[in-house]
């Protein structure tokens, strides 16, 4: 028997993200046969009252395979007792369920729960066959980080921990390293010799959606690129790991993430025009909505190469992609000295599209020598039969699998955060404020340390 446990099942996560994943999962014969879905709330609700808002709030064709799995149970967070009928429905199925504790909270609420779920016996430290589930962020910087993962280890093993970041279920991000380490063309010029720079980039069409309560005390940089970026940028930069799996991918991780350094120049924090009239912001924020990083990596593969991180709200469109520029061929010169050769380009695209693809240099058709840019792609959704799944379907199955490679340790977490805290120690400046994607362009290239960018 395999339980889910789900904190947060009356909320935009649940609906968009957990409950259609679940569904595709058990469409697909992946969810043990036996999988119970038990949705916590703190409404005086019983199941056909929750079935209910489901069907107000979610598609039916997205939890037609799940909906007599669901079972709604009341829990008040907030004292002992308030976890009885909870405990009533887990320990009825045996002393063998797996068991799977889904916090999809804000980070305020970990200790709490994690307290509560200990405390009344749910979780056993060290208890195999049990595992608990958090949402990113994993605290709003260094310390408060420590202090919620303290609480955590007195409750917890390690191995106990998932630390979500749904970046990391995304199909090309899973192919990173595949396309780095399995293709020799790509990997023996992975290094400052052959790379002229890299960017990461992760653009969002819309403002902050209602969510003023919360962005305006975080942040781009902390949304994001404590986050989503770095782990791009980690996978994208790190040596071979000895094995293909959780410890040594993470460990290459880490020792990758502490190499990363950056001068008080090369940060651009920028806010978009009309945010602090956004509901509930600040009428005098200073939080910004867009942020741009030059940084560098102090080892001999990478020594000297710039990598750029850019990401921000308002941007002429929604997308996620790593940009790998190379540097001009000397060959090239002697062969053909009157022509300007365009450079190789590889270029990882993440979202909404997924693929890869690479820009070359070919003859032009026809009886000239002139030689002209030309693009090979990979479209990753089109040459998938079926259906591609979506990041959190390969989360959650990876969860029940017990395979914690997509998810982060937590010296991962410390070792971006001690990061992002020096960034915003000694590099935040008064953001400036932008009116559209065209504006920040214009206004980097400006800027010296960004106009190769």
């Amino acid at each position: 028997m395999t339980v889910f446990t789900i904190f947060g099942s009356t909320g935009d996560l649940m609906y968009n993200k957990l409950l259609p994943a679940l569904n595709n999962l058990q469409k697909n014969n992946h969810l043990p046969g036996d999988t119970k879905i038990l949705c916590v709330g703190r409404r005086d609700w019983d199941t056909s009252d929750y079935l209910a808002a489901v069907d107000e709030a979610v598609d039916s064709s997205k939890i037609s395979e799940i909906r007599t799995m669901l079972e709604y149970v009341k829990v008040s967070l907030d004292e002992a007792s308030g976890y009885d009928a909870l405990k009533g429905k887990i320990e009825s199925n045996g002393e063998n369920t797996e068991k799977i504790f889904y916090l999809a909270l804000p980070p305020s609420l970990f200790p709490k729960v994690a307290g509560g779920l200990s405390q009344n016996g749910l979780i056993k430290k060290g208890e195999n066959t049990a595992r608990i589930v958090f949402e990113k962020p994993f605290g709003e910087d260094l310390e408060s980080a420590h202090e919620i993962n303290r609480t955590l280890w007195n409750y917890f093993e390690e191995d106990q921990i998932y630390r979500i970041d749904h970046y990391l279920g995304k199909e090309m991000i899973q192919n990173i390293l595949t396309l780095r380490f399995a293709n020799r063309i790509f990997e023996s010029d992975w290094n400052k010799d052959s790379i002229e720079k890299v960017s990461i980039i992760v653009k969002e069409k819309h403002g902050i959606d209602n969510r003023g309560n919360y962005y305006d005390s975080i942040g781009a940089l902390r949304d994001m690129v404590q986050s989503h970026l770095l782990q791009m940028l980690a996978l994208t930069a790190m040596e071979a790991p000895r094995a293909f799996n959780a410890q040594s991918i993470r460990k290459e991780k880490v020792s990758l993430l502490k190499k990363l350094s950056l001068e008080k120049g090369d940060v651009f924090n920028a806010q978009y025009q009309g945010y602090k009239a956004e509901p509930k912001v600040r009428k005098d924020s200073r939080t910004e909505t867009f942020v741009a990083l030059k940084v560098f990596i102090d080892d001999s593969r990478w020594r000297d190469v710039p990598f750029y991180m850019m990401t921000g709200k308002k941007m002429n469109e929604k997308s996620s992609e790593i940009i790998i520029d190379f540097k001009e061929n000397d060959v090239t010169k002697n062969l053909w000295p009157d022509q300007k050769l365009t450079h190789n380009q590889l270029v990882v695209k993440v979202a909404p599209d997924e693929g890869v693809s690479f820009r070359m240099n070919v003859k032009e058709t026809g009886l000239s020598n002139k030689i002209i840019p030309s693009r090979m792609d990979y479209s990753h959704g089109k040459d998938a039969f079926g259906n591609v799944p979506e990041a959190y379907e390969k989360l959650l199955l990876e969860i029940v699998k017990k395979n914690a490679l997509l998810f982060t340790r937590w010296d991962e977490i410390e070792t971006t955060w001690r990061f992002i805290d020096q960034v915003t120690n000694r590099c935040m400046k008064a953001p400036y404020i932008y009116e559209s994607e065209d504006d920040l362009i214009k206004t980097l290239q400006e800027r010296s340390e960004y106009n190769d960018s």
